[in-house]
């Protein structure tokens, strides 16, 4: 597989640092609200990074925090009246109805900064007593930025275009303005924890560093995030951690790009920002999800209208198809027609095609498009009657490529009641005694149950209203 490194700038082979195991971090929410469709791409994007190493064998560890701690956290419980505890508490919950609706599994290992203190203050302790790191004599404790020789190397930026005022907090106390905060001194009526340098709490940058060292050691293998996230969190991850460890921090950065709505960046002064739970009550997770997949992650996608109702109906062909090929094991004949060795090899051609786009930096658009060709395939081997063993093969690839996708989440294996069995029954015999009267009024029987049925060449299909 390999795997385009925001730090080399190029495609590489992905040699992990223990064969046949993969140690990934994934940057997570803050816990202040629900997410935003920009915040659900890469939670779905990397899920799927995650599902399909496990598919080619790998032993996946998957790390994603959650940042619970934090001055958005803090201001929405001053204006809720409320605590920073029970507003993470109630975001993460909200994050995991999403994350569940978008069928992506929980992390491995889903720490919380709050959680992390201890080895936060391990870790800038280290800073310090290497000289990486100075406290301000009020509280504070400030990373040295210009003393780590590479600082830059993830965002290819000069320290001279670094400037102060983009994205930087200037601060008096600091010796020089690209400097960044490692451990923030305590507020009154902020949540704070006793530290040598005063009670404080952690900057936002420091606790990705602390979980990774303390979950998955000084050195990992994939760091994946938004691109928003390179300069200056990356960045300042990469500075703190090999600082602190003289070790090479994450051998592969992943960053998937932007979401627009209606080709306009996606902003609240705009008016066209939406969390995750709007367009899903609307819409449905599993849309969202295809969406996030039927681009290339490092690619821009636009969000609109039309484009979530073509993921609804693209996903409506995966869901059909999947039944077709139910029906066609159900309807099967005993012996192989002509054409099944052929259409083997073609399910064969689908499942290597949707493998080597995989193996390209998770080309995911491409896998789809491989996916649909086996669609197409089915759908034309199985227009007339074809054996079990033909139906099982297709079934089973299908099954293999939508679930390292994370896709067809929602499939339910139906089962009818006697009564209904009995009424199909009653209308097949019916229509073989050429009594169409009763074969119609037992049809508007059943649709009235709210079940709707489809005569083929194959034998009667039948479907759920809606």
């Amino acid at each position: 597989m390999k795997i385009y490194n925001t730090l080399t700038r190029k495609k590489e082979e992905f040699v992990p640092l223990e064969p046949g195991k993969a140690k990934i971090y994934a940057c997570g929410p803050t816990v202040y609200n629900f997410i935003h469709i920009g915040n659900a791409r890469p939670i779905c994007v990397f899920d799927t990074l995650r599902r399909y190493l496990e598919y080619r064998g790998y032993e996946v560890t998957f790390v994603q925090n959650f940042t619970d701690i934090d001055d958005k956290l803090i201001n929405r419980a001053r204006e809720e009246g409320t605590t920073v505890s029970a507003i993470a508490e109630r975001y993460i919950r909200e994050y995991q109805t999403d994350a569940e609706g978008l069928g992506v599994r929980p992390a491995t290992v889903h720490p919380r900064a709050t959680e992390t203190v201890d080895t936060i203050l391990e870790v800038v302790a280290a800073l310090v007593d290497k000289g990486f790191a100075y406290p301000d004599g009020a509280g504070n404790v400030y990373f040295r930025s210009r003393k780590f020789p590479e600082y830059g190397k993830l965002s290819h930026m000069p320290l001279e275009e670094l400037d102060a005022g983009n994205r930087i907090d200037v601060s008096e106390q600091k010796e020089d303005p690209l400097d960044f905060v490692l451990w923030k001194a305590a507020k009154p009526g902020e949540p704070s924890w006793p530290s040598p340098w005063g009670e404080g709490r952690p900057g936002w940058h420091i606790e990705c560093t602390a979980m990774i060292k303390k979950h998955l050691g000084d050195t990992i293998d994939i760091h994946c995030g938004g691109s928003d996230l390179i300069f200056p969190h990356h960045e300042n991850e990469i500075a703190q951690g090999e600082c602190c460890t003289g070790h090479t921090y994450a051998r592969y950065w992943m960053h998937n790009g932007f979401i627009n709505v209606d080709n306009k960046k996606m902003s609240k002064s705009l008016g066209n920002f939406f969390t995750t739970r709007e367009v899903a009550n609307r819409f449905g997770y599993e849309p969202v999800k295809f969406m996030m997949l039927q681009a290339h992650y490092r690619s821009p996608i636009n969000y609109s209208y039309d484009v979530i109702e073509q993921c609804r109906a693209a996903l409506e062909r995966l869901y059909t198809c999947r039944d077709n090929l139910d029906f066609a094991k159900k309807n099967a004949v005993p012996e192989q027609a002509g054409g099944e060795e052929a259409f083997l090899e073609a399910v064969r051609r689908c499942r290597e095609k949707f493998v080597e786009a995989m193996d390209d930096d998770l080309n995911t658009a491409d896998a789809i498009a491989a996916l649909f060709d086996l669609v197409r395939e089915a759908n034309t081997f199985f227009s007339i009657p074809r054996s079990a063993a033909a139906a099982d093969a297709a079934a089973g690839c299908f099954d293999e490529l939508t679930g390292v996708l994370g896709l067809l989440y929602n499939r339910k294996a139906e089962n009818l009641d006697g009564e209904i069995e009995a009424l199909i029954e009653k209308r097949q015999q019916a229509r073989k005694e050429r009594d169409f009267k009763t074969a119609d009024q037992i049809r508007g029987q059943l649709k009235d149950m709210g079940i709707i049925l489809e005569d083929t060449p194959q034998g009667v299909k039948w479907k759920r209203e809606g």
